[in-house]
């Protein structure tokens, strides 16, 4: 089975476009490109990834694409288009052309209106997903969950997949409430689980697995083996972590685990939830 990183991203730097990377986050302020990543995917066996948008147009699908159609390695995308659209259906038949492109996502954590996912015209949108084959990353914090179970209770048929574990409060140790709404996101069995994007909601340099653990234990507990995803959320997890890091986490917790079960979660999941051909 292949092993996979269902969760990194791409960019050449702008200022103005990746306004999100500020002052705190130096160390990404630079272009990172396939060439970066390929010496790490190399030295620990990761044979191929998913490349997530980062920035909310067109033009980043048509560069993650570019990128794809460039790297083998690049082996699906997750890019953006607008759910609300009047025309949506016309677009995504025409970005059926593009066969790497695997799903969408909207950065829901920074939207105003806690409950934008439920909004008639958002809903709208993602009825005509399943449609054409996408799968939808949900991108939240852990208020935002209550709301994703409503989504995802209204679209059984849709795949989805939660990154980063929702961003759980890692840092202080506020695990409670996030953890019941969790189990209650992962009821629904067309929701998966991207365990990725830990190390930066804990103490960036002083963070340990020892800190992880709990909420690692949440999830596979309630997601099973069947719905986990390993992602590293590369270069944005450099600033707690290397890349090496971020997979010994994920390695080192499976250690007990089965064979298929851990060939499920660094590989097997991903190529099922993205579709990889």
């Amino acid at each position: 089975m292949r092993r996979i990183d269902a969760h990194q991203h791409f960019w050449r730097f702008d200022p103005v476009k990746d306004s999100w990377i500020n002052d705190e986050m130096k160390l990404l302020q630079r272009d990172f490109l396939p060439g970066d990543l390929r010496p790490e995917l190399q030295s620990t066996g990761i044979d191929g990834t998913i490349a997530v948008q980062a920035d909310q147009s067109q033009a980043e699908n048509d560069f993650l694409l570019k990128l794809a159609d460039e790297h083998d390695f690049i082996q699906g995308v997750v890019g953006w288009v607008d759910l609300q659209a009047d025309d949506l259906a016309a677009k995504l038949e025409d970005l059926g052309r593009h066969k790497k492109l695997k799903g969408f996502r909207h950065i829901l954590q920074g939207e105003i209106d806690e409950r934008f996912m439920l909004r008639p015209a958002f809903q709208r949108g993602i009825g005509l997903l399943h449609k054409y084959g996408y799968s939808y990353d949900i991108l939240i914090f852990p208020r935002h969950l209550k709301h994703a179970a409503q989504l995802v209770a209204a679209f059984p048929d849709q795949r989805f997949v939660i990154d980063h574990l929702a961003k759980p409060y890692i840092k202080t140790g506020d695990i409670w409430a996030w953890r019941k709404d969790m189990e209650a996101l992962a009821s629904y069995e067309n929701v998966w689980c991207k365990v990725s994007g830990m190390v930066t909601e804990a103490s960036w340099h002083s963070w340990t697995k020892a800190d992880l653990a709990p909420y690692l234990d949440v999830v596979f507990n309630a997601f099973g083996t069947k719905r986990i995803l390993f992602g590293s959320d590369w270069p944005v997890c450099l600033l707690a972590a290397s890349y090496h890091d971020v997979i010994d986490i994920v390695e080192s917790y499976l250690a007990p685990f089965s064979a298929d079960e851990k060939s499920d979660c660094l590989g097997g999941n991903a190529t099922a939830f993205y579709q990889l051909t």
